[in-house]
């Protein structure tokens, strides 16, 4: 058993900042959504008089709640998660299919993505998969280590497992945490040992079986001309990335000052939650979202290398699926509000408003901080897919005679 160490403190340092920066951008960026939204409460009976913190606290007491699921996932046992891998993502699976029930999931936009019962916290389960399915999938390769590379054995069986959580998703439709879990999945993949050629060839054929999907989806086609065009229609299908980019625009290098952006007036949809990437840069100006850029960076930096020098196969593969969704979810949504990439729908990790996702997010964080504990000097990434290679072609060799 490796000699645990004290956490990347690097890594911890600047979750927690990107924890704090949030609280902080949601106290100036959702005044106007928080005012709106309690005025139709007092309207409906439900509130005495409106507020413009409505979402700062919300968002607060489930930063507060994050905070100690932090630290336990911290120093919690990692055999755990192994132990329980499987029937967490059994409910995670549930959880999926009982959004399809009536009266149980509940419209937001275009999509059936959260569980709302009476009496209790709503939930939304493409969160919790996405954990849940790292996992799984981590278990499942690191049993089938020797298999992992093998068209039939691996490919074959990796993809119908990530197709059941895919199907799930799109038919919500929730195409933003398709596009998340099938990057972690194929970077999980990647890292087990698995063929590059399988991995593109699975792609392409993806992306050509959703063609007609989006075409045959009014708001996702609108989704995809907005991008291609955002002057299309300036006020209906572009409005959302036109002023994401006004925001960004108007920010400048130096912002026009803590709490003054106007795109936040009704302006950015989202502004609490998808969009508040641009209302921070509007704010803050581009020499300061830079350092926010900067801090993804360092996630991604310190999480690989984590996976690098950790402990054994099943941390390593945790490791890397942690850091890739981190990662990527980061890079999807500042590229949607730099219209780089087409509108998806996902929170910026760490710092927009959303309890399933920052709670979730949170426990992640720490079970990869956990897993710096007892990272190791020696390379293990590197030789374990050396050693791999060779017991796949010791295998091939063995059935041949």
């Amino acid at each position: 058993m490796p000699k645990n160490q004290p956490i990347d403190r690097v890594l911890a340092i600047v979750i927690f900042c990107l924890l704090i920066f949030g609280i902080i951008m949601i106290s100036s960026v959702s005044v106007y959504e928080s005012y709106q939204l309690t005025s139709d409460m007092v309207r409906q009976g439900i509130m005495d008089e409106p507020t413009n913190s409505f979402y700062l606290w919300r968002h607060f007491w489930r930063a507060i709640l994050a905070i100690p699921l932090w630290v336990f996932a911290i120093y919690f046992p990692l055999t755990f998660w192994k132990q329980i891998a499987l029937p967490l993502f059994v409910i995670s699976l549930v959880l999926l299919i009982a959004l399809f029930l009536p009266g149980i999931g509940a419209n937001y936009g275009t999509s059936t993505s959260w569980i709302n019962i009476p009496f209790l916290p709503s939930v939304q389960p493409a969160e919790i998969v996405k954990l849940s399915l790292i996992f799984y999938l981590a278990v499942w390769m690191e049993k089938r280590q020797e298999l992992v590379r093998s068209f039939q054995y691996g490919f074959i069986p990796f993809t119908v497992l990530l197709s059941m959580v895919v199907i799930l998703l799109a038919m919500q439709p929730d195409f933003g945490s398709v596009l998340v879990i099938a990057i972690v999945a194929a970077s999980m993949f990647f890292a087990a040992g698995g063929n590059v050629l399988h991995i593109f060839s699975g792609a392409l054929l993806a992306s050509l079986m959703a063609y007609p999907i989006i075409m045959s989806k009014e708001y996702i086609r609108n989704r995809f001309l907005a991008f291609l065009n955002p002057d299309l229609d300036p006020l209906n299908i572009g409005f959302q990335i036109k002023q994401a980019l006004i925001a960004i625009g108007s920010g400048g290098l130096f912002g026009v000052g803590f709490g003054k952006s106007i795109q936040k007036f009704g302006y950015l949809p989202e502004v609490q939650g998808d969009t508040i990437f641009a209302a921070a840069a509007e704010e803050l100006g581009f020499l300061r979202i830079a350092f926010l850029v900067l801090a993804y960076g360092i996630i991604a930096y310190r999480g690989y290398h984590i996976a690098m020098h950790a402990k054994d196969r099943f941390s390593m593969l945790i490791a890397v699926g942690i850091t890739s969704w981190f990662t990527f979810q980061a890079i999807i949504n500042m590229g949607v509000n730099l219209a780089i990439l087409p509108l998806t729908g996902l929170t910026l990790p760490f710092i927009s408003y959303g309890g399933s996702s920052l709670l979730v997010s949170m426990i992640a964080a720490g079970i990869l901080l956990n897993i710096s504990r007892y990272a190791q000097a020696k390379t293990y990434f590197v030789d374990r897919r050396r050693i791999r290679r060779t017991h796949y072609s010791q295998s091939r060799r063995r059935r041949r005679t």
